[in-house]
């Protein structure tokens, strides 16, 4: 099927190594104390001191050019140690945007000052990045977005709000993408990312806190914001197309089946401790074989993104099918041990986080039915 083509990819030896660097780093790291292991971690949980060491490892920016920072490794060495991360828990939402989305973003349609700027900072952890994508009262519709950005000596007036802007409130920029030209019949037209800093004047981060009280998610309200020209990201108008890029990152890595995993590994434990059920047994093997699949088809589009290959439908498959297994592990963890049972308080605690964030795992990134829309007109069914 057209724009669905992927192929196995094996990881190197040079790769393999890595996971075990990572592995035992990671493995200090909580026998120090120095995190617990979370589900959803990359979404909610932030620890600067932690993203410095992971600085300081040469595990930030990782296939960017050595000029900026980077270490010019290969994007499946970087799947390697994402997954670890993940597959750990570990504290990385801090600068976690950064990272996968906002750095390559301006590595390809930035200008060089920006990227002499910026992308160190992130290599080393230090600079953190907001996205202002969506916004109150457009739904799915992202293209129907109505903040602003009037045109002024030296740069732009921007007005208007943001929200689900993950870790706003720790972020040092927020990529906005913004109306710079009257809305016409085509609605994708006339659209363009600035790139806004958070601590200037008539920026305000809002708290929209989860059912748990917890505080990941912001509302970001834009008054007269002075954006200059040397802040907007590639051409005046191809904000839409510049996106649409940018979500083919978001959508297709490991962390879009894997944020319940450290859930999953927690339940296997468990389970082990108990007489063998058979219906566990089949519940758990069912799991690794999705699991097994969408990893697969996740190291797939990690293979084309090292072609050079921006994979978006193929991307959104990835998200739609991993955010709906991302559900069955807490569904399932609920079924097969329940919090009432005797367990551990940090099963208990993830069982809980995984519940409560599971409204989220098929919002976040893209609907389900925008995802399938995207799926369908690539391959030619719409």
């Amino acid at each position: 099927m057209k724009g669905l083509e992927l192929n196995s990819v094996q990881l190197s030896e040079q790769a393999e190594q890595l996971r075990q660097e990572v592995r035992l780093f990671l493995q200090k790291e909580l026998e120090e104390g120095n995190f617990e292991p979370h589900c959803d971690s990359w979404l909610s949980k932030a620890d600067p001191e932690f993203s410095r060491k992971l600085g300081e490892k040469g595990w930030l920016g990782m296939t960017w050019p050595k000029q900026y920072g980077g270490s010019e490794r290969s994007a499946l060495e970087r799947y390697v140690v994402t997954e670890e991360l993940l597959a750990f828990g570990a504290p990385v939402a801090a600068h976690w945007f950064a990272d996968r989305q906002s750095g390559p973003l301006l590595l390809k349609y930035g200008t060089e000052e920006q990227r002499k700027k910026i992308l160190p900072g992130i290599v080393r952890g230090e600079i953190y990045f907001a996205i202002g994508l969506s916004e109150p009262n457009t739904g799915s519709d992202l293209a129907s977005i109505s903040t602003t950005a009037k045109k002024v000596d030296g740069g732009w007036l921007l007005n208007g709000s943001k929200v689900w802007t993950s870790g706003a409130h720790y972020s040092h920029y927020m990529v906005t993408l913004c109306r710079t030209a009257a809305k016409t019949d085509k609605k994708h037209d006339g659209l363009s990312q600035l790139l806004v800093d958070l601590s200037a004047d008539g920026v305000t981060i809002r708290p929209i806190r989860l059912m748990t009280g917890e505080h990941h998610f912001n509302e970001v309200i834009l008054e007269d914001v002075f954006i200059p020209d040397d802040m907007a990201i590639g051409n005046i108008g191809d904000g839409w197309k510049q996106s649409m890029a940018e979500l083919a990152y978001e959508r297709s890595g490991p962390e879009r089946f894997l944020s319940t995993f450290p859930l999953f590994t927690e339940l296997i434990r468990v389970l082990q401790q108990r007489p063998s059920s058979e219906t566990a047994n089949i519940a758990i093997g069912q799991l690794v074989a999705r699991l097994t699949t969408l990893r697969e088809m996740s190291l797939g589009v990690a293979g084309l993104l090292e072609q050079g290959v921006t994979p978006e439908i193929t991307a959104a498959l990835v998200k739609d099918l991993g955010t709906h297994f991302e559900s069955q592990i807490g569904e399932v963890a609920r079924l097969l041990v329940s919090a009432g049972d005797s367990v551990s308080s940090i099963y208990k605690s993830m069982l809980a986080t995984a519940i409560l964030h599971s409204p989220g795992y098929t919002l976040r990134g893209g609907t389900t039915e925008i995802l399938r829309g995207i799926i369908a007109k690539g391959v030619g069914i719409r």
